[in-house]
């Protein structure tokens, strides 16, 4: 059975999906993140999807419950690198995705991250980092 890798940066880590997600290995990445989670104690979890072309409603679940069991074991979650057909599909879904916060890339996200994991954020609604000046 394919796994995804789970890697350990600092407080954060980094789920880089690179393969079509089938349920059953979705469902095993969210047992391996939470095991991770609490093996290391991270306080970020950041996932990137650029190379996810199309995402079901199986999969949109998969991510927003993801980010749920990640802050109930007290780490943040960032998506990042959705594709713009994907975000369509999602919203066409009517997934909102609750909770789950986004950023263009990884760059972005593990500045978010460090922001939240330095100053925890306030609310779990969905947020966008579009104020990340350089």
């Amino acid at each position: 059975m394919e796994r995804i890798p789970i890697l350990r940066i600092g407080d954060m880590l980094l789920v880089s999906i690179q393969v079509d997600l089938q349920d059953h290995t979705a469902l095993m990445l969210q047992d391996d993140l939470s095991n991770r989670i609490v093996e290391t104690g991270a306080k970020g979890v950041l996932i990137d999807i650029s190379a996810l072309e199309i995402v079901d409603s199986f999969i949109g679940r998969m991510i927003s419950t993801t980010a749920a069991v990640s802050r109930v074991l007290d780490a943040e979650t960032v998506v990042v690198g959705m594709q713009p057909a994907v975000a369509i599909t999602l919203v066409e879904l009517g997934l909102t995705l609750s909770g789950v916060r986004t950023a263009l890339d990884v760059d972005r996200g593990i500045r978010m991250l460090s922001r939240s994991i330095s100053a925890p954020a306030r609310g779990g609604d969905v947020t966008r980092d579009d104020d990340l000046a350089e």
